[in-house]
């Protein structure tokens, strides 16, 4: 012991409830002024936590066992009550695991099966007047309706218990109410290639839904982000699970359109995707957001060239963005400390994580 305090140990007093995010962040960024620097983090963390130990992961398959049974037995036995049961029970055990004992695992366990009750049931009440009425009309308005009433149970969750992972589930929520907007607004042509399904040219209403919802994800997730610049509590922690969703919606779109370009158009367009994907997630301070999104473009690219028959394509891809990747992550700090410094100043920039302001 040094008797010297880390970011990480006023992380810790925020979590039990010590301190407030606010009063944390006052204190770091006092302890940053004295050192003569805003570098308020360690040079190479971006905050993330799953589970704090083996005894979350006890916890959290029992919760599973446990939910899961619930959940089958509302299927075998049918009808609304079941999994509205489910979802109580997630309730009250989050009363103690996630309030009381603050348990990160569990507490995602427990928001997981709330929302797959909460989804079960309403979708029990709703799916009786999709049988009656045009699913292409009125159908989809019942639809939007219990989209929505999910979002706001879960809405709900994260206002009574603040877990983080609720914003994921959230945001699949709201992409999959984008996609029942934007494919009544544009219809989506049946029998055409996954990669042209995307392909912003072609009119897709599932391309412009999943750039809208990108977008969309991306701003909310920045909300959060520059209301906790530190990255000390559940506000940059809930902006992580949005970015890890805005990332591949975003490069779904852009790049595959990119690469249906084809000749060297398509592949500068591709590159140039590329190099904007890291220069956002550099300014954002986000590598979740630039490995999600060009893990994602990988996947993607790597499909393609393998179903036209060129291997050799795939592993130049490979390296090229395994090399690309090791290398951002090697030079992070450095890299986005001289980014920033050149960019001229933009609103919310002095809301975002702090840099090296002096080579």
């Amino acid at each position: 012991m040094n008797g010297q305090f880390t970011a990480d140990d006023l992380r810790a007093s925020v979590a039990a409830g010590h301190l407030s995010e606010a009063q944390a962040a006052t204190i770091l960024a006092q302890a940053a002024a004295r050192a003569g620097q805003r570098a308020a983090l360690a040079p190479d963390d971006e905050p993330f936590e799953l589970f704090r130990g083996f005894a979350e992961i006890f916890v959290s398959v029992g919760l599973i066992l446990l939910i899961s049974g619930a959940l089958t037995l509302g299927a075998a036995v049918g009808g609304f009550f079941t999994p509205a049961i489910a979802a109580a029970v997630c309730w009250a055990f989050a009363l103690y695991f996630t309030r009381k004992r603050r348990m990160t695992l569990p507490s995602i366990v427990l928001v997981t099966g709330y929302a797959l009750g909460i989804a079960a049931s309403l979708g029990i009440l709703l799916g009786n007047s999709l049988d009656s009425i045009d699913i292409l009309d009125s159908g989809r308005m019942i639809l939007l309706l219990y989209g929505v009433l999910v979002l706001a149970a879960l809405a709900l969750w994260y206002r009574a218990f603040k877990v983080p992972f609720t914003m994921f589930l959230c945001g699949l929520t709201g992409l999959g109410l984008v996609f029942v907007l934007t494919d009544s607004l544009v219809p989506l042509e049946f029998g055409i290639g996954w990669d042209r399904i995307f392909d912003l040219r072609q009119g897709s209403g599932l391309a412009i839904g999943t750039l809208i919802f990108g977008v969309s994800a991306l701003v909310a997730g920045l909300w959060f982000d520059m209301r906790d610049p530190y990255r000390l509590g559940r506000w940059s922690a809930s902006g992580f699970w949005l970015h890890i969703l805005a990332a591949p919606a975003l490069v779904n779109t852009v790049a595959l359109t990119a690469y249906n370009t084809g000749g060297t158009a398509g592949n500068v367009a591709l590159a140039v995707t590329l190099v904007a994907v890291a220069l956002l997630a550099l300014i954002i301070d986000r590598r979740s957001f630039l490995t999600a999104g060009i893990g994602y473009l990988g996947i993607l690219l790597a499909w393609a060239l393998r179903s036209e028959g060129d291997e050799f394509s795939v592993a130049l891809l490979l390296l090229i963005l395994g090399a690309f990747l090791t290398f951002m992550g090697a030079f992070w700090t450095q890299l986005r400390a001289r980014l920033m410094r050149t960019l001229p100043d933009f609103p919310g920039k002095n809301r975002l994580p702090p840099y090296a302001e002096t080579p």
